[in-house]
């Protein structure tokens, strides 16, 4: 049984007064240097908790979307600011919409990849945004290092898609964990106010296409010709970016940093009472104006931050640069790779950067052939280039080829020197089976296995060789201090069922033993994060795994939705919050700490 989706947009009067310019199409590529207007959504009620009956024990509960009373408005509505001739045509071409496109949608039956019905079900269903709650419920002692706010990022589409919708397609949603003195938590969950956002807030529904749900085939090129028509009027403008900032989190240089692959970043204010304010676009004092990927690497003992750029229509399609502690940005370093590559994470080492080029690219020109513009190509060899960080030109760089190797993310990366001198390049991920699993169905059972792959900088041969089988390790941390340096811990959501996650693996690379924190019956959490004790901060020396490990968690049958903090040494738990409403699933998370907060730039 399916729950039954309430989609809810806020009041939009006060929004984006000022007339849109026009704007020429832009499908993840650079964007202009241009900011968004800073006018925030109203504040959305909290949310009531869901009163729905216990499910039977044979039957997986799904949690009811809380109800609110703002729903999507059953009629256009068009803002204030359009002229006469603009209204017109929006009608024409809402027509067009749901006379054309929505009614050959009808027509296919959506893939569960991309249908709203799969997609956005249960805990993955999107919530309202919630302000800040004091006084939470706390079971256990909050250790005293963890002075902060954890927060989170993910996916939580405010209004309901009219065709197909992928996971990833979702608006950015950051739910916060504010931990304070005298065991007390409070708890707030705000959407990052995008360009994209605040303008279809104006209208009350999607007026942007979703890249991966809805971009398929020719009718996905005939949204993409309604959004450009659209755009070309002056409805909507893209010029300000068109990225959802759903899935990392970065704090560096005083700043939270709200990242997806399709924008640059979004600096988000954490307030002095726990709340979450969207500043605007971040384009490092207009040093960028390019979209980032969401996983940049923060290194520990330089403060540099790392990142990648890719084009998915001209070369060149990759960059690398990076951002001193300071903010200053590097020269760009154009990566020479013969196609456009799905690159959602790389690695770090001492003197290295670890870009893996993989059999997942897009190809646009498959739309026109009735296909997904994303596509695994099975007749490229997977490797990894080698990049020394000082290289200025890219000429150094070394391909190895690591064949049948799909990483969706990387956790670690180091320099180890071998038996016979030679300098070997350590990367330790979770290669994923199928490697398109999660954009495409498939008959294979899914894997995603932790995996070693070493490679040898002399001979340009690789090795792998998986440390945990028979489990599914996905998204995940090291302590963060060790990045780029050699680790014996990492720690791992157990994938399963996939896409939900059972608990947190804690794997010693050196042995291969595995320890895990089950969250228990019809519980299921996401990316656990590894905050090290303060006490080690200073010391890199001393106990890796001294730390705590946060994550937040549904109980699918109470309706219970809490934040948990596990030992990192035992792997026991340590303290509960139970928070006032319902936390979908999400991605990716960080901590920052009272000290980090207080360099925080406002």
């Amino acid at each position: 049984m399916q729950p039954s989706l309430h989609f809810f947009t806020p009041k939009h009067q006060s929004l984006l007064q000022t007339q849109s310019p026009l704007f020429t199409c832009k499908f993840i590529v650079n964007p202009a240097k241009k900011t968004v207007p800073r006018n925030p959504l109203p504040l959305l009620s909290p949310p009531a908790p869901s009163r729905s009956p216990p499910h039977p024990e044979v039957v997986e509960p799904m949690v009811q979307r809380e109800r609110s009373n703002v729903l999507v408005p059953q009629h256009p509505n068009y803002p204030v600011h359009l002229n006469r001739f603009q209204k017109l045509a929006a009608v024409a071409l809402d027509k067009i919409e749901t006379s054309v496109i929505m009614r050959l949608e009808k027509n296919h039956v959506l893939p569960k990849m991309v249908d709203p019905a799969v997609q956005i079900s249960g805990n993955f269903a999107p919530v309202e945004e919630c302000p800040v709650h004091h006084g939470l419920e706390v079971v256990g002692r909050i250790p005293a290092c963890l002075r902060g706010v954890y927060v989170r990022n993910g996916a939580n589409p405010m209004f309901a898609p009219s065709g197909g919708h992928h996971l990833f397609d979702g608006d950015g949603m950051i739910h916060a964990v504010s931990l304070g003195i005298g065991n007390k938590a409070s708890y707030s969950c705000r959407y990052t106010r995008t360009s994209r956002l605040v303008q279809e807030a104006r209208f009350g529904r999607c007026m942007f296409p979703k890249p991966i749900g809805e971009l398929h085939g020719h009718l996905g090129l005939a949204r993409l010709g309604l959004y450009m028509a659209r755009a070309g009027l002056g409805l909507v403008d893209g010029s300000h970016g068109t990225g959802v900032a759903n899935a990392g989190l970065v704090y560096f240089n005083g700043r939270l940093l709200a990242m997806s692959e399709d924008d640059l970043p979004y600096h988000v204010k954490i307030t002095g009472d726990g709340d979450l304010e969207t500043i605007g676009r971040f384009n490092f004092s207009d040093q960028i104006d390019c979209p980032l990927i969401a996983h940049p690497k923060l290194d520990p003992v330089t403060g540099d931050l790392h990142t990648l750029n890719y084009n998915v229509l001209k070369k060149p399609y990759l960059k690398y640069f990076r951002f001193d502690k300071f903010g200053r940005k590097s020269g760009d370093l154009h990566v020479d790779i013969d196609q456009a590559t799905m690159i959602h994470d790389f690695a770090i080492t001492e003197n290295f950067v670890v870009i893996p080029d993989h059999q997942m690219v897009f190809k646009l020109s498959e739309m026109i052939r009735g296909g997904s513009p994303v596509v695994y190509n099975k007749n490229k060899t997977s490797r990894f280039g080698v990049l020394q960080q000082n290289d200025v030109v890219g000429s150094g760089i070394q391909w190895i080829n690591v064949p049948n190797c799909f990483c969706f993310h990387l956790w670690n990366a180091w320099e180890e020197i071998s038996d016979t001198g030679d300098k070997i390049i350590v990367v330790i991920g979770s290669c994923m089976n199928p490697p398109d699993s999660i954009f495409n169905e498939s008959k294979d059972t899914f894997r995603s296995e932790l995996s070693e792959i070493r490679m040898n900088l002399r001979t340009r041969q690789s090795t792998q060789r998986v440390i945990v089988s028979g489990m599914n390790l996905e998204a995940g941390q090291v302590n963060g201090q060790y990045l780029g340096q050699k680790t014996r811990f990492v720690y791992l959501a157990i994938a399963d069922p996939w896409p939900k996650c059972s608990g947190i693996a804690k794997v010693d690379l050196q042995t291969g033993k595995v320890t895990k924190f089950m969250y228990g019956t019809w519980r299921y959490g996401g990316e656990p994060f590894f905050v090290p004790d303060k006490k080690q901060t200073c010391n890199r020396n001393g106990n890796e795994d001294e730390g705590y490990i946060m994550g937040l968690v549904r109980d699918e049958k109470k309706e219970m939705s809490e934040m948990v903090i596990v030992k990192g040494s035992s792997m026991e738990q340590v303290a509960a919050i139970r928070l006032p409403s319902r936390v979908p699933y999400g991605f990716h998370g960080t901590f920052i700490s009272q000290e980090e907060l207080r360099r925080q730039v406002i």
